[in-house]
């Protein structure tokens, strides 16, 4: 058993130096490659986390413009279906005007045609009742000599 021990115990003496050149290498790999490797990961998650927030930002200012166009777009159709309805309106103003200029004056002409109807009609009523008196006296005339004479 000794024999046993002995070996275990060169083996054991003997491994230590490999056991302190693996942590040496293990503590070399974690301060020259673990170390700088995390570090490098983490930048990238920094950057690629900054890129898709930047992307997010620049979709959200993308809506906000296409809300702000949207938007713009139907303030100026409104103002040219206001503008269009005014012009309407002046060219509906415009007409009526026209046309109650066009009845005022045909109610003019009409009423200016009633009187010289009237005055024509007091005239020709007048030139009746002055020639009723003429032809009344013709009439006796012609039936008075023929009534006094007898027969003709």
């Amino acid at each position: 058993m000794q024999e046993i021990i002995q070996q275990v115990e060169a083996y054991l003496l003997g491994a230590i130096p490999t056991a302190l050149l693996f942590a040496a290498v293990v503590l070399a790999y974690e301060f020259l490659v673990q170390g700088p490797l995390m570090e490098t990961l983490k930048q990238r998650r920094a950057r690629t986390e900054g890129a898709i927030e930047d992307a997010h930002k620049a979709i959200a200012q993308a809506e906000a413009r296409t809300a702000e166009y949207a938007a713009r777009l139907r303030q100026a159709r409104a103002e040219v279906y206001m503008a269009r309805e005014q012009r309407v309106k002046q060219w509906n103003a415009e007409r009526e005007a026209a046309l109650e200029t066009a009845r005022k004056a045909a109610s003019a002409k009409v009423a200016q045609a009633r009187a010289e109807l009237d005055a024509e009609i007091a005239a020709a009523r007048q030139s009746i009742h002055a020639a009723a008196g003429e032809l009344a006296n013709q009439v006796v005339r012609a039936v008075l000599p023929a009534v006094a004479g007898g027969s003709r």
